[in-house]
Order: structure tokens, then sequence, then C-alpha cells
């Protein structure tokens, strides 16, 4: 921006008091703010947020107003709102995949607890509010995706090497169970299930041209063996979520998943709670069936937030069975909003992760001396 001018730099410093809700951060500091200009009591403003978050652009407006409306010389406020998702560092310094921008795995430790579905929900949620966003299914050997997102058939392949990835509510998706005939089983041993990872991991044709994906979420298979620690070392992560539900042996297992990711230097994200209550449909009586708030304490136990507790509601699992899950079906409902907002959460805690600057270091090239 240019010098500004005094009443200007008043509004700047009016500004850097507007706190961003879920970074804790003002977008002066972190340069999130693009331009502010004053004229005729006219201010204008442009932010470019680090994490999709278009649902909250009016709430956000209204944090600017309230800051600069008191600002001596200011009678109007107009901002302009944008998206600027950067490139993140992968863990181990791995080099990034073509086409994204950043990886982030759902993992649980444990089958059973709705991972593949907090996933796909979580994923169409980012979209919703923004970003370009992609779902790579890691479950070789249980594929869900596909029915999921209501996907069939198998993708095509351009140059007989590639894939090009289907796409449905938005999303790119690919999965093992697009290649496998008829829902065959897959009877492989780990290190075919790790290379089949690799192939449609790296083989992908992810993202448009000049324009890579946001995020690709990766549903991992449940469990924490071999082919969970070989796609957590060899997959460029970013950075990982852990589902469980409160019930004590999901949150065993989740704890192990939390632990892997820690060892391979993959930063988690948080814990996302799922089926913490049941509401009855008929009389609205509540009933913590799995246990209460073991969600809450593992996010405690790790120091990691609590990305939100989603209730057990027969619609999710029905709508997700249907590949419509609930933010196709019903994406202004209340369950809906929970997924957005965990979503808005999860993008925020990852904007503040180191970024990633291999692309901006000059090209070596070696010559031999004459």
């Amino acid at each position: 921006m240019s010098t500004p001018t005094p009443l200007e730099a008043a509004a700047l410093d009016a500004l850097r008091s507007v706190i961003d809700p879920l970074t804790g951060q003002d977008w002066v500091s972190t340069r999130h703010l693009k331009s502010l200009t004053v004229h005729n009591g006219q201010a204008r403003v442009e932010i470019a947020l680090g994490y999709p978050a278009r649902s909250q652009w009016p709430a956000y407006t209204a944090l600017v107003e309230a800051a600069l409306t008191p600002v001596d010389g200011i009678t109007a406020v107009d901002v302009a709102w944008s998206t600027q998702i950067l490139t993140h560092a992968a863990s181990r310094g791995q080099a990034l995949l073509p086409g994204v921008k950043n990886v982030i795995a759902v993992a649980s430790g444990k089958g059973g607890v709705g991972k593949s579905t907090t996933a796909v929900n979580l994923a169409l949620a980012l979209a919703a509010e923004g970003a370009r966003v992609g779902m790579l299914d890691a479950d070789i050997y249980g594929p869900s995706q596909p029915l999921m997102l209501g996907i069939q058939g198998k993708p095509p392949s351009p140059d007989g090497k590639t894939i090009t990835p289907p796409v449905n509510h938005g999303l790119q998706m690919m999965s093992m169970g697009l290649l496998v005939e008829n829902q065959a089983a897959t009877i492989w041993r780990g290190p075919m299930a790790s290379q089949a990872f690799d192939q449609l991991l790296r083989l992908t044709n992810w993202g448009e041209p000049d324009q890579p994906l946001d995020y690709l979420v990766v549903d991992m298979p449940p469990g924490t063996g071999d082919i969970h620690l070989s796609i957590s070392q060899r997959a460029p992560l970013t950075a990982a979520i852990i589902v469980t539900t409160p019930q004590d042996i999901a949150l065993l297992d989740a704890r192990k998943g939390l632990q892997m990711f820690e060892k391979v230097s993959v930063p988690v994200l948080g814990v996302v709670e799922n089926m913490a209550v049941f509401c009855c449909p008929n009389c609205g009586h509540e009933e913590h069936i799995f246990g209460q708030d073991g969600g809450v304490r593992m996010a405690e136990e790790f120091h990691v937030p609590l990305l939100g507790s989603m209730p057990l509601d027969l619609k999710i699992r029905l709508q997700a069975d249907s590949g419509q899950p609930t933010l196709v079906a019903e994406p202004d409902s209340k369950v809906a909003g929970l997924y957005k907002d965990m979503a808005r959460k999860m993008a925020a805690g990852l904007s503040k992760l180191p970024k990633d600057y291999s692309g901006k270091m000059p090209a070596v090239s070696v010559q031999a001396k004459g």
C-alpha cells in the first residue's frame, strides 16, 4: 500500500484492534489487509483471508465497521473480502503434489466412528466456504467415497498413465473403489496396498490448469498399522485431524492415531467428537449413548482444539449412503452449519502453519569450469 494519509493511518490503527475470531490475530499485522483508502469520508477496505469463510463475511464486515465508524472523519465503510489460501510446508520436507496446495488427513484409529462421513462433509464444507477441494479415498480395502459422492465407473486416462479424477458436488475424487470391478474384495498384502495408494495419490491429475486444489482431503483407512504409517510417511501431508466417538474404546484407538501423526511430525489440527449425543426425534430427549465429553478430554490431554461435536443423527447416515451428503442434501440445516464451523476452524488452524517457500527458491544449475 502507498503511504497512508493521517486519516488512513488512524483507520489502520483502529483496524489493528480487530481480531480474527478463528486465528486470534489481526488482519493488519498478518498482511491479510490488502488495501485501505479513505476518500470523502468513505473507507474502502480489501481483506484476503487465509482460509475459506464465505458465510462469515457479513459478520466480519460488522467487526470492521464497528472499529472504523468511530474514527473521526469516516462516515461510511465498504469492505471487500476474498480468499487467498497459501501452500504450507509438508511433513518432513517432502515434495508437494502437483496441483495441490495442502493435504489434510482425516483419521480415526478405529473403524465405525463415522470418519468417512465426516471427511466428505468437511470437504464439501470447505468447498461451500469458497475453496477448491479434492477427496482421496485412502481406504484400499474398504473404499466408501464413491458411494458417498455418488460416483461410478472407471475414470478416464488421457495418456494411459495418469488418471483424470471424476467430479461430483464440486469435489474431485479418486478411490480404489472406482478401479476395482464389481466391488470385488481387495486382497492385498501391506506393501501392495501402500503402492496402490501411492499411485492413486501421485498419478491422479489433481486440480485444473493454473488452478490447484486448495485442499486435498485424504480419508485414511482405520487402524494404525504398517499401511497407515507408510501413508503418513510417504504422502506430503500438511496436517491431520482425528475423528472419535466419546466411547472409551474409540478414544484408545484415536489416541494411537494422534500419536502416530506426532511421531511422523504431522501437525494435528484438532479432534472431531462424532456421535456425541442422540436427540430423540419424537420427544426431544437427549441421551449420551456412547459416553460424554470423551473428545473434549482427549483434546485437552493432547493440547489440540476440539473442532466440534456432532450429534448421532440418522439423517447424516442416510444422506451419505444415498450419495447426497448432508452438505448437499440440506446445506442450510443445523448439522450442515456444524460441519461448516468445523471446516473453518480446521482451515484457520492450518493457515497459521509454516508456509512452503520451495517454489520461491532460485533454480540451481551446475556448469563445467571452462
